[in-house]
């Protein structure tokens, strides 16, 4: 089977293919609060499954990193309408120290290829 890189780096790639799944790197943003960083994030990962060939309605898993957990809704009414209605992804959301104070929010994912 063949492998996929997508905005390939000397230290990582933002997304890789092999088979019929995509994986994506965490994606991260440094724009305003939690919802704006949601967004951004959502955003990137969007174009990301667009170059790999699919989209949000074949997402199969996320995790999501908070760097404070309080800011757990204000993520979450983001993340509410960007999932597709009967779409909802199996998910994990931690706390966790992101790698600079700017960020608030990491989203990773796994989706599908095809049908």
């Amino acid at each position: 089977m063949t492998i996929e890189r997508i905005e390939t780096g000397t230290r990582m790639s933002q997304a890789v293919v092999h088979g019929n799944t995509v994986y994506l790197a965490g994606q991260v943003s440094a724009a305003g609060d939690v919802a704006d960083q949601t967004r951004d994030v959502l955003a990137q990962i969007d174009a990301l499954l667009a170059k790999a060939g699919t989209d949000k309605s074949k997402v199969l898993s996320a995790t999501i990193y908070l760097a404070d957990m309080a800011t757990f809704a204000e993520m979450n009414r983001v993340w509410d309408g960007w999932v597709p209605a009967g779409q909802a992804p199996a998910r994990a959301t931690v706390e966790a120290k992101l790698a600079g104070p700017q960020f608030r929010v990491e989203i990773s994912v796994v989706a599908a290829l095809g049908a």
